[in-house]
């Protein structure tokens, strides 16, 4: 996650509208396969992609008693991970810490879970093409792949503008829905359904309004106010601990885009994630 940012928001749960609202079109999305699909169990490595609050994308699943193990590299993270999840969140949770250089081996067994899948990390990791094949390795039934759209508008405006320093840094390789399609079904997954999630009438920057407009140079009191303060506060977490149970229907206003009767190529121009759905050959 850009600039260690995920330390802040393990106690800080304040992620922004932008977030907030991807989290629940994910949330949707799990749900709709967890009822297709009656899981049971289901692996996330790793659990860092997101930005915001790091490890809580399997909440919903949890929710519904489903078995939820996730993988993280840095222990001091997976450690406020457990924190939330034992005293906020109240749900039981398997958190596995692997070694950096460890993405190609991950400690489970052929078989283990209904679903294994990643949101938006590929070009985090050290071994972005291991990882793929483990969670093929993994799966006994599907495995889902999401990462970063790379020709909507948001993405261009922060590899050209306000977040060069990243993509000077990262494999936006990673990106290649292509890519990650070949080396899926090389290792026995059918996919079984592409598309895109995450279609909000703003462009994916990844950070908050009130940055954006300060990398941008724009100097706005009054601009800037509308994004700060008490009155511009959205938590997901606030959400899953009940304190705030209006707070769906207040971001899913935006989803008419997401929700849009349209072919996912049309959406595509402006999603801010594709994403691969497979399923093990012969499960």
């Amino acid at each position: 996650m850009t600039n260690n940012t995920w330390q802040k928001y393990l106690t800080d749960y304040n992620e922004g509208l932008g977030l907030v609202y991807e989290r629940f079109v994910l949330n949707d999305f799990l749900a709709g396969l967890y009822r297709r699909y009656r899981l049971q169990s289901v692996l996330e490595a790793p659990l860092y992609g997101m930005a915001g609050v790091s490890g809580i994308n399997d909440v919903i699943l949890a929710q519904e008693g489903v078995q939820i193990t996730m993988v993280d590299d840095t222990p001091a993270r997976l450690q406020g991970v457990q924190r939330i999840w034992a005293e906020d969140l109240q749900l039981p949770v398997k958190l596995v810490c692997v070694d950096p250089q460890s993405w190609g081996k991950l400690p489970f067994a052929d078989r283990s879970f209904d679903l294994t899948w990643e949101w938006a990390a590929l070009w985090y990791i050290s071994d972005p093409a291991g990882l793929l094949r483990e969670l093929a390795r993994t799966s006994r039934n599907l495995v889902f792949v999401a990462m970063p759209n790379n020709i909507q508008v948001g993405y261009w405006m922060r590899k050209l503008v306000i977040d060069r320093e990243f993509f000077a840094t990262h494999d936006e390789s990673w990106t290649d829905m292509a890519r990650i399609q070949r080396i899926l079904e090389a290792e026995g997954v059918e996919i079984i359904d592409q598309g895109v999630l995450d279609v909000p009438p703003w462009p994916d920057t990844v950070m908050p309004a009130n940055e954006v407009l300060k990398r941008l140079g724009i100097r706005s009191r009054q601009l800037e106010a509308q994004f700060t303060g008490d009155g511009w506060h959205w938590s997901t977490m606030a959400y899953y601990m009940g304190e705030e149970p209006d707070l769906r229907a207040r971001v899913m206003k935006y989803a008419w885009l997401d929700q849009a009767p349209l072919p996912w190529q049309v959406k595509s121009v402006w999603a801010h994630h594709r994403y691969l759905l497979g399923r093990v050959r012969g499960s």
